[in-house]
């Protein structure tokens, strides 16, 4: 499969955009190529308690394969500290979708910020991207409802700007399929993908098996199952919630750390944002015949 030659990539961080609403301003890191033009941006959101310095296997690689890519650190994040019992608690899923559009908003300021940068993105291929409590973050921008238990309605937070998406270990359906501590401490938790049409690449491990469902690890693929439109399944076999280290390097987190799988993600996820931004099809193609046999994970699409 051929997404392109690696090339140097350059990284600014960090990059400060006000939010008066918020408390704190959104720390940014933004990552590009050093060469290249028209280049489509895949915004990252982090998992629970990580920052704008988590993910490098899959924010290097991408920059390096031509995307730009922009990662806000959200308020749950350690490296802010914010007290459970903080008033922003309960809205910190909220928050995490508007720093998401924030740094949509603030485009020429991120670009502006990056040296060599502006006037080399293509602001009509822009993909959403995260990992555990970011693909929730991700999918809200591309039509994941969060139903008020008590309204049992959801608001649309989707965003036309957004074109694609990839899920990684994305949290399934609330009510039942909860535990009590999940129910009890994440009333968030309770997606509908009823309305999620945008296409977007779901990444499961088959074996995440999370405890904050009753369910097992087959929790991870209601975002392929349950959405509408064009959506993939990549099924990691013998993979847990890092998915073989995607959350960093070095990060503590990671109990199953498998640089082929890790290597495996990178290039079907570049294959696949390249296949779904409208750029090329060939190495999504070629990526789908090579999972045909392979023992690392299978590859599904509708």
């Amino acid at each position: 499969m051929d997404v392109g030659k690696a090339t140097p990539i350059v990284s600014v961080k960090p990059i400060v955009l006000p939010a008066p609403d918020r408390g704190v301003d959104v720390r940014v890191r933004v990552s590009a190529p050093v060469t290249g033009h028209d280049l489509p941006i895949v915004v990252l959101s982090h998992g629970f308690g990580s920052s704008l310095d988590g993910y490098g296997p899959l924010a290097d690689y991408w920059a390096a394969h031509g995307f730009v890519v922009i990662q806000p650190t959200h308020l749950d994040s350690r490296t802010l500290n914010i007290p459970p019992d903080d008033p922003r608690t309960p809205r910190i899923w909220r928050f995490r979708v508007e720093d998401m559009k924030r740094v949509l908003d603030q485009l020429d300021l991120l670009e502006a910020a990056v040296p060599g940068l502006a006037g080399r993105t293509d602001r009509d291929r822009i993909a959403a991207a995260g990992h555990s409590f970011g693909g929730q973050t991700a999918g809200n921008l591309l039509g994941l409802r969060v139903i008020d238990p008590e309204t049992k309605q959801g608001e649309d937070l989707s965003d036309a700007r957004i074109k694609a998406g990839v899920l990684f270990a994305t949290a399934g359906l609330g009510g039942a399929d909860l535990s009590p501590f999940a129910a009890e401490h994440f009333p968030f938790m309770n997606p509908s993908f009823a309305d999620m049409a945008t296409p977007a690449l779901v990444v499961a491990g088959d074996q995440d098996d999370s405890p904050l469902t009753v369910r097992g690890p087959d929790w991870m693929t209601d975002p392929y199952f349950l959405s509408p439109g064009d959506k993939s399944l990549l099924t990691l076999f013998g993979a847990e919630h890092s998915l073989g280290g995607i959350p960093g390097y070095e990060a503590k987190e990671t109990t199953d750390e498998n640089p082929g799988q890790v290597a495996l993600i990178q290039r079907v996820t570049a294959a696949y944002l390249r296949h779904a931004l409208g750029i090329e099809e060939s190495s999504w193609q070629q990526e789908q015949k090579a999972l045909r046999d392979s023992p690392l994970g299978r590859l599904d699409v509708k």
